[in-house]
């Protein structure tokens, strides 16, 4: 089902496409050869990967590489991934730090993969502690610690429970981010 779905919607419109493939939030998991399929349709160009399962995403580099660009989906494995030949990362801690995570990414692409591990160990609280709930929660609540947004949240989302502010607030400040 998956395959004919994003296949209809490619053969539907005249705009390239990245599939989503997040689990965790989804509660379907799109499995590699179903991708691997859909690499064939020349307007599919790329993957979100959030399995977090690096042998997993290895094995999906290893099958769709050359035919579309393979993207992490999940921070706190990203490094790693994009170093065994993924293209980036589709990043939720970019909202956060944005020029940390580019800056991230590109040593991992370079190769530079001392420089890349020691930023994302920097980032490593933070990565974790923006899924403290569902996200975007965590994230606008850090979005307005840092004076980047206003207060307020459109529901179904509620704020973050005070509970989780003085965890949140240590990871923002271990970042570098306060």
């Amino acid at each position: 089902g998956l395959y004919l779905h994003y296949k209809a919607v490619a053969e539907a419109v005249d705009v390239d496409q990245i599939l989503y493939n997040v689990p965790g939030r989804t509660a379907v998991d799109m499995q590699n050869s179903t991708v691997a399929r859909l690499a064939d349709i020349p307007n599919i160009v790329g993957v979100k990967d959030a399995t977090g399962d690096l042998n997993r995403g290895k094995e999906l580099i290893q099958l769709v590489g050359d035919r579309m660009a393979v993207y992490s989906g999940d921070d706190a494995t990203a490094v790693e991934l994009i170093l065994l030949g993924a293209k980036g990362n589709i990043s939720v801690t970019a909202n956060v730090l944005p020029k940390d995570m580019a800056d991230m990414c590109r040593l991992a692409i370079a190769g530079k993969a001392d420089e890349a591990r020691a930023i994302n160990e920097r980032l490593a609280a933070l990565n974790c502690k923006l899924f403290v709930e569902a996200n975007p929660i965590p994230v606008k609540w850090a979005l307005q610690q840092l004076g980047l947004i206003q207060s307020g949240i459109r529901l179904p989302l509620t704020p973050l429970s005070q509970s989780f502010h003085q965890d949140v607030l240590a990871a923002l400040k271990s970042a570098g981010a306060l």
